[in-house]
């Protein structure tokens, strides 16, 4: 009897496990057309947060399609930054390009591979991004949770460097055009919107 219980148990939590992080479909085209908006930080002094210091480099915005999500619990950073969102604008929001891109997340970092290029290599890594989320309070955060790969997301905040008192820190990148270790936003999210 009590492996039939757990057996509906498992059912019924994988069932919502699966509707909850499915990723939503989309119409074909292109759903997020504008680039990221970065300007300078004028006037915004570092701040505490938790047991860091946060000094905003650039403001920063962005329309952009989720092409994935990955929570993080463990690790320093994850105290910092629970979630990362991988994300893409212009082609890189298109059914027709992202049906041929395979598109993961894992330790920080986010992946593509293709079989042949559907778009040029450098429009592929000029207009998609992996995004360390830092929710600015209590209600972003709620927000951010309710993301799922698919949707189109509005972000509103500051491009920033952590700082630790013991001397570890973690900077965002500043550009769309690099890649490899150090070229993810590292974004204290001020606003979020999905659509």
């Amino acid at each position: 009897m009590w492996k039939r219980v757990l057996l509906a148990v498992c059912l019924v939590w994988g069932s919502y496990a699966w509707w909850t992080t499915r990723a939503l479909s989309r119409d074909p085209g292109v759903l997020a057309p504008a680039i990221p908006i970065q300007e300078a930080a004028s006037n915004v002094k570092p701040f505490d947060y938790k047991k860091y210091r946060i000094t905003p480099l650039a403001q920063y915005s962005i329309e952009a399609r989720v092409l994935g999500r990955e929570d993080y619990h463990l690790g320093r950073e994850s105290d910092v930054s629970p979630m990362d969102l991988a994300l893409g604008w212009g082609p890189m929001s298109d059914d027709k390009v992202l049906g041929k891109v395979h598109i993961s997340q894992s330790n920080r970092f986010y992946y593509w591979t293709v079989q042949e290029f559907p778009i040029p290599r450098e429009s592929i890594e000029t207009n998609s991004a992996n995004t360390h989320l830092i929710p600015a309070d209590a209600t972003v955060a709620r927000k951010l949770k309710q993301i799922k790969k698919g949707h189109i997301v509005r972000l509103r905040g500051y491009l920033v460097r952590v700082d630790a008192a013991d001397g570890w820190h973690w900077i965002s990148s500043l550009a769309r055009n690099d890649v490899g270790d150090g070229a993810c936003e590292l974004l204290w999210v001020q606003d979020v919107a999905m659509r």
